[in-house]
């Protein structure tokens, strides 16, 4: 008898424990496939990406010269950094040319470290000079190579974002298919390569996803504080790379303070993840040698306002639902008030007026401010600073992404204001008391979907607002939808409505297998012929111009001309330049319309001493910017320059009643007749169909200064 009652106490120990093993092998299986198809999704989006950027360029196959003239505009310029850490005879005299930079501005000493964000290609330089892998890798290739890999990074942080909030890894496929499909949308990193926000939306990406895993409820205290380290280092790696680090946090900040504000967050919730952002900008702050715009930014000064009011409106979430809404009201109006009164303290204490074109750019597109500013007119002029295209709507909607984000979006939405109106109307106050009571969880709307539905709203309306913006959203978008299509929200009411609860799981796993059928058979041909596309680079004014400056002209020598151009020039050729395409400086704004007056209506006299003053020994004149038909009348450079000077625009249309004819000739035009008085000042030493480069000469002093200047000297 003992023995048998042994042998049944040992089998009812049995089961379970084998039962459970069961499961959890099973488990730890299908996470295992999940994990390795998410790493799988990344390295087939760089594959691609790397394989369009070869074929659209031959870049294994085109000259040094054309592989650098690839990076264009700022690209170039940032690129040009990257280089010149490797030709540096050590790390160390690297960094320091770096620091007391004299070749990006001429007659000035700049330290790029704190003015620029430009760690990352310091730190690749760094890591190739020390990696044996210089004989079978050219830098070009370590350095693109790099920023293909961390798309790959970008795909699998959407794919674990949409596992953590619909529970299954199909989510994070139909995120990764979908964002590889809407390349067009999501990326542009084939073609920009080296533009900062290559380099930090993966970090985003990658933060958003520790957020939403540090908000889930069934975290142990450990886990917490493994997702705030995770939080804050990748915070403080996108903050690096990108120098609008401090306008994306904002936006993040709001996120933060609406989701306090409907207490779907703790205090301690809400505290941390304040904190993670100062934590970030801080230390970027310490990096980059005390960069005054980083204090100066909206984001510390709306951070200090929201916790500096909370802290002394303790009684906030007490009372009836009316009640808090008032006392919402008023706490909103107090913390903007403080935050605009701080961050205008700040910058005059600071003398801060580096990113007063941002705020100009923002008035004008608004309406709010002056409508002729050269710096807002710039922006405001450029696609990419518009509203978002129409026509992104119907690519999004033609790879079936575009109708179930909207339904799971709208659906979303609708469930928020419900949990936040319970959260308002509940007895027992904060999220901490109702958490602690017990109370809420399980009919409350999830902290991390929230987080989640209220990034992509708030960042939708910015990419609505300004089309660069919106590859934050688009891939974000993803991610949603797969949570929309993979997860139980959507499809619980709907399979509740027909009474087919019992399908909810074939259901969530056939509808994206399905899916993803009807996508593949309809893009793979397209997918396929796209790269299967070859072209080849070709660019041979550009080459022969790059050729002519560094072969022709002292290396010292100092060039002027557009932004975009100089930076090429400061890539291949190493000259001085005078402005270039990084707009952060106040100072360099100023010089930079100066130098463009090369454009306008001004006399050989006015432009020449413009030049000298900066210390250009050559001007380079684009015939593409001097006869521009690019833009509309109003937006081209010439039209922008003519306005800044109170002159009326060229061409047919309508002008301000306050704008007179310009009294000289345009400047690019009237230089290539060789007239007296251009020739002068300037001798044209090269030209070709796109680029004329006139040296400028010294001012010759007239025989009656030189009287005058004799007589005072005897007197």
């Amino acid at each position: 008898m003992t023995a048998l009652r042994q042998r049944k106490g040992s089998k009812g120990k049995e089961h379970p424990p084998l039962g459970a093993e069961f499961q959890s092998q099973q488990s730890n299986f299908w996470t295992s496939v999940g994990w390795s198809v998410s790493v799988g999704l990344g390295l087939l989006c760089c594959i691609y990406v790397a394989t369009l950027h070869e074929n659209d360029l031959w870049f294994s196959n085109i000259k040094e010269v054309e592989r650098e003239i690839s990076f264009r505009t700022e690209c170039g310029l940032y690129y040009s950094y990257y280089k010149q850490m490797l030709l540096a005879p050590s790390i160390q005299e690297g960094l320091s040319d770096l620091i007391h930079d004299n070749l990006t501005e001429s007659k000035r000493t700049i330290n790029l470290l704190q003015r620029m964000n430009i760690y990352q290609e310091v730190f690749l330089s760094v890591l190739y000079r020390l990696l044996p892998i210089q004989s079978y890798l050219e830098p070009v290739y370590f350095y693109i190579y790099t920023v293909f890999s961390l798309q790959a990074v970008y795909v699998i942080a959407l794919y674990l974002t949409a596992w953590l909030l619909s529970g299954s890894w199909l989510a994070g496929v139909l995120t990764g298919v979908w964002y590889i499909l809407n390349r067009v949308d999501t990326t542009r990193v084939e073609f920009t390569i080296s533009l900062r926000e290559n380099w930090s939306l993966p970090f985003l990406a990658l933060q958003v996803t520790a957020i939403t895993c540090y908000l889930r409820p069934q975290l142990t205290s450990l886990q917490q504080k493994v997702m705030v380290w995770l939080m804050y280092v990748m915070t403080f790696c996108f903050c690096l790379t990108w120098q609008f680090n401090q306008f994306i946090l904002l936006v993040q900040a709001l996120i933060i303070y609406t989701m306090d504000c409907a207490d779907f967050l703790t205090t301690t919730q809400v505290t941390t993840l304040y904190l993670v952002q100062v934590s970030g900008l801080l230390s970027v702050w310490l990096l980059q040698f005390c960069n005054s715009m980083i204090l100066g930014s909206l984001v510390l000064s709306f951070i200090v306002a929201a916790l500096f009011i909370r802290h002394c409106q303790s009684g906030l979430k007490t009372g009836s639902l009316l009640v808090r809404l008032g006392k919402l009201l008023l706490h909103s109006a107090m913390v903007l008030l403080l935050t605009f009164t701080i961050n205008y303290l700040a910058k005059k204490a600071l003398q801060l007026r580096s990113d007063e074109h941002i705020f100009k750019f923002i008035k004008s597109k608004f309406a709010l401010g002056p409508t002729r500013d050269f710096d807002a007119s710039l922006y405001l002029c450029e696609e990419a600073f518009g509203l978002l295209p129409l026509d992104t709507l119907e690519r999004l909607a033609g790879t079936l992404l575009l109708y179930p984000y909207i339904l799971t979006l709208l659906l979303l939405i609708g469930m928020l204001v419900v949990g936040a109106l319970q959260n308002l109307r509940s007895k027992g106050g904060s999220a901490e008391e109702r958490k602690g009571a017990g109370e809420g969880r399980a009919t409350s709307f999830r902290p991390d979907v929230a987080y989640n539905v209220l990034h992509t709203l708030f960042y939708g309306l910015l990419a609505f607002s300004t089309m660069r913006m919106k590859y934050i959203w688009t891939g974000h978008m993803c991610a949603v939808a797969a949570y929309g299509v993979c997860g139980t929200e959507l499809w619980n009411p709907l399979l509740t409505t027909l009474r087919c609860n019992s399908k909810l799981r074939l259901v969530r796993y056939a509808i994206p297998l399905a899916m993803m059928c009807c996508l593949y058979y309809k893009f793979w041909p397209k997918l396929m012929e796209e790269l299967s596309e070859l072209r080849e680079f070709y660019d041979p004014d550009t080459v022969e111009l790059m050729t002519w400056i560094s072969t022709k002209t002292p290396k010292r020598a100092v060039f002027a001309g557009s932004m975009q151009l100089l930076a090429g020039i400061k890539l291949c050729t190493g000259r001085v330049l005078t402005n270039h395409p990084h707009y952060e400086d106040k100072d360099l704004r100023e010089r930079t319309r100066q130098v463009y007056q090369v454009y306008g209506r001004r006399s050989p006299e006015e432009v020449h001493d413009i030049l000298k003053a900066v210390g250009a020994d050559y001007v380079v004149l684009e015939n593409s910017i001097c006869y521009e038909r690019r833009h509309r009348r109003g937006c081209r450079l010439r039209d922008l320059l003519d306005l800044a000077n109170g002159h009326i625009m060229d061409g047919p249309g309508e002008n301000d009643p306050d704008l007179v004819p310009a009294s000289h000739p345009r400047f690019c035009e009237a230089i290539k007749t060789d007239a007296a008085a251009y020739s002068a000042l300037f001798t044209r030493t090269f030209h070709n169909k796109t680029f004329h480069v006139y040296r400028v000469k010294k001012k010759r002093k007239k025989k009656k200064d030189k009287k005058k200047s004799t007589l005072l000297t005897k007197t």
